[in-house]
């Protein structure tokens, strides 16, 4: 057959019509609004989810835990707060309070015996103070900056919150315990003896439903069951003389990194399996890890040799290292809540440095009182506080 113009219009035509009636068409009668117009249809994508621990909040993005801690992110419950750094000074028995624009202290209060961490409550309305010796928590109110009456808990070294904000997990290092507690009135719910010495650190899992501890005189790990409250798993780290201290999980929550403070580095692990760690030197002296605000890297303290390194997640590997002018001793702290600052106390060196996270300058090196440890950088943001210096998500 020759084909026309229009036996081809008519070809053309049938077309259409057949796959209008066998549905083999790019749309069809449902795929139409009221006036005919074509919607589009938008392919099926999965939604990815993690079964958390019940009754934690929903993970917001399952390949980003931390994706609640964007810079100035505030919550509502913080948002009013004056933005303050809270240092416990652990052999003047103090906690120093520095306003982060000065840089200069406009408050000194008075705690318990050896002040360990400033530690923001789960709901983010209360930050405590650990006294180690003195066996007292010292709540603080972030937003007046009064201190209100000590809480009787015995060798409170740290503290921590679940996922879900059922507990808190007081960090027992000498009675060899962790010591779960009621949240708010601090009264005791269970006590987990452990065989390791110096239970101090720890992170919880992307679900919530384990958390890795390190235990820093016995050179090990623990692994905890958080609903539970039981520990299932435990391992001594492969370096003679080794004393891990701050943990951290990756913002994928593949890997969990523990600070070695005699083996200059962090061990790397994967959580789930529990597996046997490895060693990626870092420096002299490892001591704390911090998250940036965008979730791309990790600033690494390395209390023995005055610098910080710099961890890029996506790359696997350290790509800077800043080092303090007249050294220092770089110790424990958080980043600001718009993520340009790095607060770290000078442990040895009763001082407080602040360090530009984009280009490694000491911006400010602030005299405080002796022993300077578990500095608090308040507010920051995030949904709540797991605990320590500040793990928010």
């Amino acid at each position: 057959m020759k084909l026309t113009r229009r036996t081809g219009a008519l070809l053309a035509a049938a077309t259409a019509v057949l796959a209008a009636l066998t549905g083999c068409g790019t749309e069809n009668a449902a795929d139409r609004g009221s006036q005919g117009a074509v919607k589009p249809v938008k392919p099926a994508v999965p939604k990815q989810t993690v079964n958390g621990l019940p009754g934690m909040p929903p993970v917001l993005n399952p390949k980003d835990v931390y994706a609640a801690d964007r810079p100035n992110k505030l919550s509502p419950v913080v948002k009013d707060f004056p933005s303050r750094v809270y240092v416990p000074n652990t052999e003047s028995d103090t906690v120093s309070v520095i306003d982060p624009k000065t840089f200069e202290i406009i408050e000194t209060i008075k705690v318990g015996r050896q002040p360990q961490h400033v530690v923001p409550s789960w709901d983010m309305k209360t930050l405590w103070v650990n006294n180690n010796r003195g066996n007292t928590l010292t709540p603080i109110d972030p937003r007046t900056g009064e201190a209100g009456k000590p809480v009787d808990v015995h060798d409170p070294y740290n503290l921590y919150f679940t996922p879900d904000g059922k507990n808190a997990v007081v960090m027992a290092s000498l009675d060899r315990e962790l010591v779960f507690r009621d949240p708010h009135t601090m009264k005791i719910k269970h006590t987990e003896p452990v065989s390791c010495y110096g239970v101090n650190h720890a992170d919880f899992s992307l679900d919530g439903r384990y958390f890795i501890v390190s235990c820093e005189f016995s050179g090990e790990l623990l692994k905890v069951d958080t609903a539970k409250m039981k520990v299932i798993g435990q391992q001594r780290l492969p370096f003679d003389g080794a004393m891990p201290q701050d943990v951290k999980m990756s913002p994928d929550g593949k890997k969990f990194y523990v600070a070695d403070m005699m083996a200059d580095g962090m061990w790397v692990l994967d959580g789930d399996t529990f597996s046997k760690p490895t060693l990626l030197p870092t420096g002299k002296g490892t001591h704390g890890l911090y998250v940036s605000r965008d979730s791309k890297e990790m600033y690494v303290s390395n209390r023995g040799e005055g610098t910080v390194s710099v961890f890029d997640f996506a790359q696997d590997r350290l790509t800077k290292k800043w080092k303090l002018p007249q050294g220092g001793s770089p110790d424990m702290g958080g980043v600001s809540a718009d993520g340009n600052t790095l607060w770290l106390s000078g442990r040895y060196d009763a001082e407080v440095y602040a360090i530009d996270t984009r280009t490694g300058a000491q911006v400010a090196r602030i005299p405080v009182g002796s022993g300077p440890h578990g500095l608090a950088v308040y507010p920051q943001p995030g949904r709540y506080s797991l605990g320590h210096t500040g793990i928010f998500r």
